[in-house]
């Protein structure tokens, strides 16, 4: 019988640079999106997805992503007492069941395979989810739930893909491709940020991971790949051609919150689809063009 997805593992020890001066003393996953930090998001959409557990593989300066998802006695009892009713529902949304939440340290910055692997523990001998709260996916399903739907369908390991300009492959994972059926694509490899004359397509992953505990096992030989880090590409590459490895094509617009650019373009989006302030938020955004057109 196949086992159910229900732990996620968030990565969230990185420094951020890309974003200094800003994440000096803030988490890079602590950036808003119009009005919710970024790891929010994340932890929303695996929440979405039936994820039970949450564990977050953290840093040094990352407690105040512990403290956003933790109990403020000063802030709750003051919106109580200030009849802020609607304020305090919100607050209490960002609570997870008690014992459901989970911290470990990555002691040192040694890539996204080394943060994975240090929630070995905490995962066992179950599948798990891997989100990276910088890529924001906006869909009317969240990711992560369309990936459940076809992992119980197909189980094995599964990744959220999407194709980029050929130029870019050295930014991403790249998957060498089998058939495909119904945006399901068949991994036949997997090969970390190559270059654009070698790439074996153009289809990337994005944050988005299901994977099978054994990936596990190959982390643990820590081996450094591009970059001199340990990658996880590199260990999920050992597991195509052992066992089902698919990529999906997700349904919505993917946007790299790690670049000033993609957060610009995801503040946006997400603002105008706000309930309160999207209407007022597209006039901006029309203004601003205009502007621009003058």
């Amino acid at each position: 019988m196949r086992k159910p997805v229900r732990k996620a593992i968030f990565p969230v020890g990185g420094l951020g640079t890309r974003f200094l001066p800003a994440t000096k003393a803030m988490p890079k996953e602590m950036l808003p999106v119009v009005d919710k930090p970024l790891i929010q998001y994340a932890v929303e959409e695996a929440r979405a997805a039936g994820i039970e557990e949450l564990i977050f593989v953290t840093g040094r300066g990352k407690s105040a992503i512990e403290d956003h998802f933790d109990y403020s006695y000063e802030l709750m009892d003051t919106l109580k007492a200030r009849g802020k009713k609607a304020d305090l529902k919100i607050v209490e949304s960002l609570l997870p069941t008690p014992g459901n939440i989970t911290y470990t340290r990555q002691q040192e910055p040694r890539g996204l395979g080394h943060a994975v692997w240090c929630a070995r523990h905490l995962i066992g001998n179950e599948p798990f989810a891997v989100l990276l709260a910088d890529d924001l996916v906006q869909a009317d399903v969240p990711c992560l739930q369309q990936m459940v739907d076809v992992y119980n369908k197909l189980g094995g390991n599964l990744v959220a893909v999407m194709d980029v300009p050929r130029e870019h492959t050295d930014r991403y994972g790249i998957l060498k491709t089998g058939g495909e059926s119904r945006g399901v694509v068949e991994a036949l490899g997997l090969v970390e940020k190559p270059k654009p004359d070698v790439a074996p397509s153009t289809l990337s992953i994005i944050g988005r991971y299901i994977l099978q505990p054994e990936v596990m096992e190959h982390l643990s030989a820590q081996e450094p790949g591009a970059g001199g880090e340990i990658q996880l590409t590199d260990a999920m590459a050992k597991m195509t051609g052992r066992g089902r490895f698919h990529g999906l094509r997700f349904k919505g617009k993917r946007f790299d919150c790690g670049d000033k650019v993609g957060w610009l373009e995801a503040n946006m989006a997400f603002a105008i689809a706000h309930p309160q302030i999207g209407k007022a938020s597209k006039q901006s955004v029309l203004d601003a063009a205009a502007t621009l057109k003058n």
